[in-house]
């Protein structure tokens, strides 16, 4: 069997990073490629419909650069990058204060391609629930709750199962050798979807006082402070450090609304929504759980395919959220998220 050619991606993305407005010509010669021109000009042409690099000017003058939003959707090797512990990893520990407001402002995030296999998922979706029936639809809602309630709530540390959460949300049954806390988590996301679900335009334009009503839906009687934070939270497996002051957290969430709801593509809203909540952190607790029912809100309110997260490993969830934590490059949690949504179209309704 012949041996597989190595990827020089890695070179070529390094050597435009140092090489800014360079040529194709000057590529191949600089990292002495044995390639044709031709085929590197290929592989230059992919990376430009990734929106990792940015290409100018004609073909045969074309110069390159490094894309804007390139340190945000770059590929990583998870693998690779939880080699290093915690104290050996090169991070961003501070809150990216123009991350918000100026980089995610003026770039994409989602690939014409990635797009089009949401699209085309999205309109199976549309052509499915058009074959149902109210109570048929009913009934598919429900049971996405349910997987929903559940694994939102095990990603927190909740230990019951799939089984005795249906039992407690259907039957009000509560499982043995359970907590009280964790039986009122999950009755709480039940209660978060149902609100939802009755209102969903609540979230349409998004506000700083929705996220902060769906947060009290989710925390009811849990010894959770409702308000926004104004003291340090530190977050376990990480030396990222969340913003500590009221003030300046409430305006990154501001800024947060205003993003999403300047952005025209369903996805984009629903993924920034799920991963900026969870950056900011405004609550003492309960942010992740907020962030995946306002995304889920956005994705009702336009009547696209709610995601449960089912199939996902928590450790996985918890270390795509930790790049972006360390890195602000959101790949592996867009990866989790197209995952999912197929999942979710391909599974339910």
């Amino acid at each position: 069997m012949p041996k597989k050619a190595e990827d020089k991606t890695p070179q070529i993305i390094d050597f435009i990073t140092s090489h800014p407005k360079c040529t194709s010509l000057e590529i191949l010669e600089g990292l002495n490629l044995d390639m044709s021109v031709a085929t590197l000009r290929r592989k230059l042409q992919a990376l430009a419909a990734a929106d990792l690099i940015n290409a100018i000017g004609q073909l045969k003058s074309r110069k390159y650069e490094i894309s804007n939003g390139f340190e945000i959707i770059r590929p990583i090797d998870m693998n690779e990058y939880f080699e290093k512990e915690i104290d050996e990893r090169v991070i961003q520990d501070k809150f990216n204060s123009g991350l918000i407001s100026d980089t995610l402002q003026n770039i994409s995030i989602f690939t014409n391609t990635e797009l089009d296999h949401l699209k085309h998922l999205q309109e199976t979706f549309t052509s499915n629930l058009s074959k149902l029936t109210k109570s048929e639809y009913k009934k598919e809602l429900e049971r996405l709750a349910i997987d929903l309630s559940w694994k939102s709530s095990q990603i927190e540390g909740n230990t019951y199962s799939l089984l005795e959460t249906e039992r407690l949300l259907k039957d009000k049954e509560t499982a043995a050798g359970k907590t009280k806390d964790e039986a009122t988590m999950l009755l709480n996301h039940k209660d978060a979807l149902d609100f939802i679900i009755a209102n969903p335009k609540y979230i349409n334009p998004l506000r700083v006082s929705s996220i902060e009503d769906i947060h009290s839906i989710l925390v009811n009687d849990l010894d959770i402070s409702r308000n926004i934070r104004s003291r340090r939270v530190g977050i376990s497996g990480t030396n990222y450090k969340p913003l500590d002051n009221a003030f300046q957290i409430k305006e990154a969430l501001e800024s947060m609304c205003s993003l999403i709801n300047s952005k025209k593509n369903v996805f984009e809203k629903a993924l920034l929504s799920l991963v900026l909540i969870s950056y900011i952190q405004p609550f003492s607790d309960g942010n992740k759980r907020t962030a995946r029912i306002i995304s889920n809100a956005i994705l009702m309110n336009h009547q696209f395919c709610p995601i449960s997260f089912r199939t996902i490993d928590s450790i996985e969830y918890k270390k795509a959220m930790l790049v972006f934590y360390e890195q602000t490059n959101i790949n592996p949690f867009k990866n989790i998220f197209v995952g999912q949504f197929e999942f979710a179209v391909n599974t339910y309704f």
